[in-house]
This record gives structure tokens, C-alpha cells and sequence, in this order.
């Protein structure tokens, strides 16, 4: 467990003969970003829900910040923080008073509360705002507003539930730079998303959750060599040069009409290297060289794809 700022195994969740989780694993290094991905109904908030002692698993064990979820709950709860899906944002007071009531409830004392209220304010680009009804803000503001509320108790490990469901794009991209900027600070970050983009962005490691398993987990860029398709593009202006390289290279499928050759590969360093040296040997040129890897969304289809039921649409 060492390292790890949350470890999970096998586990388990059901509500009546509905299995939602099904014996999963998650292992969370300190300081990173681990996004759980999947589609709706998937088991993602389940497990947040599990992790952060809001309902308890039928199965399995976990630590959370080094403590035993079942036996030490109350130390798994000093420690983290938690946004869900839904903002937990009272619109009929202000900002400010959001942030004071949370200051509150980690008994802070009234200075402290309003110190960290305010440099939280500023922190968040909300000090304008402070003073002002939250139910005026806009959603790109209560969100920003619910994790400052989160962060108000200083926790060292955040669970974000879907922490972009609804924004406009101009909102995502300021909320992925705040959380960025939480990793950067120490803080682990575990998010759930059904945005692919998203988990390419932020993540260091992923995990695809479909009907309460998991499917695949690894790095992003481990994922995408999963899915077959991935390919080295060679493009010349020489024809000389163009049929050189194609009997150089026999495995390579041809574009006689763009002297362009493609060369299966699983787009790593290793495989790209072999072919440059290739390439070096023979004393040939390409004008232009592109690297193509399958992206999320291959990955994503090819992992949940259920043949009994039509593709879910995903953001």
C-alpha cells in the first residue's frame, strides 16, 4: 500500500439482483489524477460513493489516506473531500456564506473560516462574486464554488464526481487548469467522467469501469496501443525516394496516388526508432512523418461495446 493514496480490491456492490460492482480494483499513487471512465450505469459513482464512506460495499476492502475504510471511516473522512455530481451549493445565501458554513462544519474558529474563505474566494476568481446570492452564479461558478468548498477542511485526497457535467467548454478547460493546479499542490485527485477528452487531458491513469468490472486500466497512452490501428504515415515528394522506401519496407500498405506509406505499428518509441534506423540504413528521406494512434474513443467502444444492446452515446 505504499504510496498509494487509495487501494481497493475486489470490490463489491449490489442493490437487490442488480450487481453494480463486481470485484473491482483501483490503486491511486499519491499526487496524481485517476479517472474512472465509463458510461452511465457503469458502477463509477458507486465507487466514489464506497471510497468516500457514503454507503458501504457488500465486499472487498480499501484504504483511503493510508486508513482502513471499514474500521477507521471517521480518519477516511479527515481526510478527504468529496464534489458530487450535484452541487451542494445553497443558492438562497451568498458565496461567501457558502464558504463559512463549510468552515463551520470543519470547526474552524471565526477567523480561521474567514481567512481560508477569503483566500479561497481570491483562489477560485470568486471574491467579485463573494457577497453576491449563489443562485446567480453562473454553472461554471457554483462548480468552482463547490470545490472550494471541498477544499475548505484542506483535504489531501479529493473525489470529483463528474466535475464538468454540463459546462460550456470555455468552464471545462478553466476547471481541468484548477484541478492541474490541486495535483501540483499534493493533493490525489480521483475524478469520474464520461468525457473522453477529458480523462485524456487530465489523467496520469485510467481505469474503464462497463457493467461493475473493470475493462482496462493503465496510462492513457497504454490504453490507445489496446486497440489495433495504429500506424507510422511516410509521405514523399521523390517517386525515387517513394519506391525506394516501399521495398524497404514490404509490410507497408501503399499510396501510389500520395507517395504515402503507411506501416503498422503500435506507436511507441521503440517501434518508431527501429523504423528510423531503417530508414537511415537505406539512406532514405521522408518529407513528411506522422505518428497515428487510436484515440479514447476507439478504446472506449472497443471496451463497452455490448452486442446486445446499442452503443451508449458518450460526451
Amino acid at each position: 500500500m505504499t504510496g498509494l493514496a487509495i487501494a481497493a480490491h475486489q470490490l463489491r456492490k449490489s442493490y437487490g439482483d442488480k450487481t453494480v460492482l463486481d470485484g473491482v480494483d483501483i490503486a491511486v499513487p499519491e499526487g496524481t489524477i485517476f479517472a474512472l471512465l465509463g458510461p452511465n450505469g457503469a458502477g463509477k459513482t458507486t465507487a466514489v460513493k464506497i471510497l468516500s464512506t457514503l454507503i458501504t460495499a457488500d465486499g472487498g476492502t480499501a484504504q483511503v489516506g493510508g486508513h482502513d475504510l471499514a474500521t477507521a471511516p471517521q480518519a477516511v473522512r479527515a481526510t478527504i473531500g468529496v464534489t458530487g455530481q450535484f452541487s451542494a451549493v445553497d443558492g438562497l445565501i451568498t458565496g461567501e456564506e457558502n464558504m463559512l458554513l463549510m468552515a463551520d462544519l470543519h470547526h474552524l474558529s471565526r477567523n480561521e473560516g474567514r481567512q481560508i474563505t477569503a483566500e479561497l474566494l481570491e483562489r477560485f476568481d470568486l471574491a467579485d462574486a463573494a457577497r453576491k446570492p449563489a443562485s446567480t452564479y453562473s454553472g461554471g461558478m457554483k462548480r468552482r464554488l463547490d470545490i472550494a468548498m471541498t477544499l475548505v477542511g484542506s483535504p489531501r485526497i479529493i473525489f470529483l464526481d463528474e466535475p464538468t457535467t454540463g459546462l460550456d467548454p470555455r468552464s471545462r478547460h478553466t476547471m481541468w487548469q484548477i484541478i492541474r493546479e490541486l495535483v501540483t499542490g499534493g493533493v490525489t485527485v480521483l475524478l469520474t467522467t464520461q468525457y473522453l477528452e477529458e480523462a485524456d487531458e487530465l489523467a496520469d491513469r485510467i481505469a474503464v469501469l462497463n457493467n461493475g468490472k473493470i475493462a482496462a486500466h493503465g496510462t492513457p497512452d497504454e490504453l490507445k496501443r489496446l486497440v489495433p490501428g495504429g500506424h507510422i504515415r511516410l509521405r514523399f515528394t521523390d517517386p525515387t525516394a517513394y519506391r525506394t522506401a516501399a521495398s524497404t519496407l514490404p509490410g507497408a500498405a501503399h499510396d501510389d496516388e500520395a507517395l504515402a506509406l503507411r506501416i503498422p505499428s503500435d506507436g511507441s518509441q521503440r517501434q518508431l526508432r527501429s523504423l528510423l534506423d531503417r530508414l537511415d540504413t537505406a539512406g532514405i528521406e521522408a518529407d513528411e512523418l506522422t505518428v497515428h494512434t487510436p484515440d479514447l474513443d476507439d478504446v472506449f467502444f472497443a471496451l463497452t461495446a455490448d452486442l446486445d444492446h446499442p452503443k451508449e452515446t458518450v460526451r
